[in-house]
């Protein structure tokens, strides 16, 4: 989620495209900050008029006396009720932009490529589309309303000054280009701090994830003090870069201060001379200072702005990296209703593009429907890789596949996928009622879930369940045994009622018991369908109509398990050694 150079320009822009639609909600803000912002020169207004009228005047004391208390409590009503009303204006856009984006960003996650998810950690997603959204838009909302509110607060000022002295108004003037050159200097450097301090964050959350997913290995080899090294060493450097965008963003105020400090002191300098010439009144000279005093809060909040600002912008620039990311392909426009089974692999290679690595290299071979075909090699031989190409989590370098004779790009992607069933070892179960882990992805048809249960062998754990079907299965099944989460994807596969088959190494990490019952219920799974099979153990596969067997690959031999073992090559030789590690187990 990397942003492209130059990207930091367009962020505000893509941000206002999402306020574009609720453009009245960000005039009526505007407009009720307009009012707070020129309510504040009501006050050195009221004050000349009290001063140079009220005091030492008999013929507008009595109009004094009722007038200007009325005033400063109106004043003080209206500034109340424009400001509240800014700020749920802008606090309702907020939210509705947060909306917007957050829900972008999880349909632009639930549509990225493969690559995308080998790419980015899960923490690094999570702090995207749950953390980060919600702070740019609380960061850059209170930054907007300050930057309108207190800007039009300084325009309204800075005019009423140069109404009643324009001369001394000029002073002021010649400060702020100052301060601008010093602001563009530290947003420099905020920005580059934000973005090194966003990095660090990500890589925070991720030794906060691995140790929590992986806390068995933690425990087991006393790990304890490497990751708490690990997080202590990452904390500290967080920390030194926050000390730093406290430093950075910590100058501006004081130094805006002393130059705000160099212009009352050349005011009132001259102010004293003007009056000597009869250039202004008591009432007037006061009004001024108290104008030109009421101008540097505004404008210390507009410093103080700065760094929230910057690390607004760096948050913005995730969002949009993630928003930005490409889509995988979305297929083309022939439809597939229920596929016959058939595949053909004409002349497939794949190469990864970051490493240039070639994983597959010219294979071909076609599977008829109902055919069980098995894939076998040494690791890394390029089996799973394979049969990811199927469901298109990658797209070939060369050659094409074919499903019913049709290239598996004209098809409708998700039409595609509908085709085909997957079981791998790594069962994955969402935090969610048996039933709807078994249904996932369809409307849940508890008497079809039934049926699935039963064919994978799991209707006694069903029944020993608190609710039964509707029982959570707890973070990713923890509820469950190896072998029911294994069974539990297998009923999946089994209430999907796919054509074509995938299962990788679906019993590897079982032991001999649950592997019996898996086994059983894969037995159930594969009638009638297009089945490809990766399998270390190759006892799982020798049923197998046919046996393709890669090796850095290519497919270096294939037939069918007896034809292996007579042609004595590298199957064979595997077959040769799991059989000898048995015996000695």
């Amino acid at each position: 989620m990397k942003t492209p150079p130059g990207r930091s320009a367009s962020l505000l822009k893509a941000l206002a495209l999402e306020v574009k639609p609720h453009l009245w909600a960000v005039i009526l803000g505007i407009l009720a900050m307009a009012v707070v912002a020129a309510s504040e020169a009501g006050i050195p207004a009221l004050l000349k008029s009290v001063l140079d009228k009220g005091f030492g005047s008999k013929d507008h004391t009595t109009h004094m006396k009722y007038f200007v208390p009325i005033a400063v409590v109106g004043l003080a009503l209206v500034r109340g009720v424009a400001q509240y009303a800014s700020n749920y204006l802008l606090s309702w856009l907020s939210n509705r932009v947060l909306l917007n984006l957050r829900l972008k960003m999880f349909d632009r996650v639930l549509h990225a490529s493969a690559l995308f998810f080998q790419r980015e950690t899960a923490s690094t997603i999570i702090n995207a589309v749950v953390f980060e959204v919600n702070q740019v838009l609380t960061i850059l909302t209170g930054v907007a309303i300050t930057l309108i509110r207190e800007s039009m607060t300084v325009v309204f000022l800075l005019g009423y000054l140069f109404f009643l002295n324009w001369r001394l108004t000029l002073i002021i003037a010649v400060m702020l280009p100052a301060i601008g050159w010093l602001v563009g200097k530290i947003n420099r450097r905020l920005r580059r701090l934000n973005r090194d301090y966003q990095s660090l964050t990500n890589e925070l959350s991720y030794i906060v994830e691995e140790t929590a997913g992986g806390y068995k290995v933690v425990k087991v080899h006393n790990g304890q003090n490497y990751e708490m090294t690990r997080f202590e060493s990452m904390s500290r450097r967080l920390r030194g870069y926050s000390m730093r965008m406290t430093v950075s963003g910590g100058l501006a105020q004081p130094l805006t201060q002393f130059l705000a400090s160099i212009a009352l002191a050349v005011v009132i300098t001259i102010a004293v001379v003007q009056s000597a010439h009869d250039q202004t009144t008591v009432g007037g000279f006061v009004s001024f200072v108290t104008a030109m005093l009421l101008v540097i809060s505004p404008l210390k909040h507009l410093m103080d702005v700065n760094q929230p600002m910057q690390r607004g912008i760096t948050a913005a620039e995730l969002i949009y990296g993630l928003i930005d990311e490409p889509a995988e392909p979305a297929g083309g426009g022939t439809p597939l209703a229920r596929s016959t089974g058939k595949v053909a692999f004409d002349h497939v290679s794949f190469t990864f593009a970051e490493s240039e690595r070639t994983i597959l290299s010219n294979i071909n071979f076609t599977i008829k429907p109902g055919e069980m075909v098995a894939l076998a090699g040494p690791s890394g031989g390029g089996k799973t890789t394979l049969v990811n190409l199927l469901p298109r989590f990658f797209d070939p370098t060369g050659g094409r596949i074919l499903i019913d004779d049709v290239p598996i790009t004209d098809y409708v992607i998700s039409d595609l996928r509908s085709q085909i069933a997957f079981v791998s070892q790594d069962v994955v179960l969402f935090n969610d009622t048996i039933a709807a882990n078994v249904a996932y992805g369809q409307e849940i048809n508890r008497t079809k879930v039934e049926a699935a249960i039963q064919a994978a062998n799991l209707t006694d754990m069903v029944g020993l369940m608190p609710q039964g079907l509707d029982t959570l299965v707890g973070d990713n099944g923890m509820r469950l045994s190896g072998g029911q989460r294994q069974r539990l994807a297998i009923a999946r596969a089994i209430y999907k009622d796919a054509p074509i088959l995938i299962l990788d190494e679906a019993t590897s990490a079982l032991d001999s018991e649950s592997e019996r019952y898996v086994q059983a219920a894969l037995e159930t799974l594969m009638v009638g369908r297009t089945t490809l099979v990766i399998a270390h153990r190759l006892s799982t596969i020798e049923r197998a109509d046919r046996i393709l067997v890669l090796d850095g690959g290519r497919i270096v031999e294939q037939g069918s398990h007896a034809e292996l073992l007579q042609h004595n090559g590298l199957y064979a030789n595997l077959h040769r050694i799991q059989y000898q590690q048995q015996e000695a187990a």
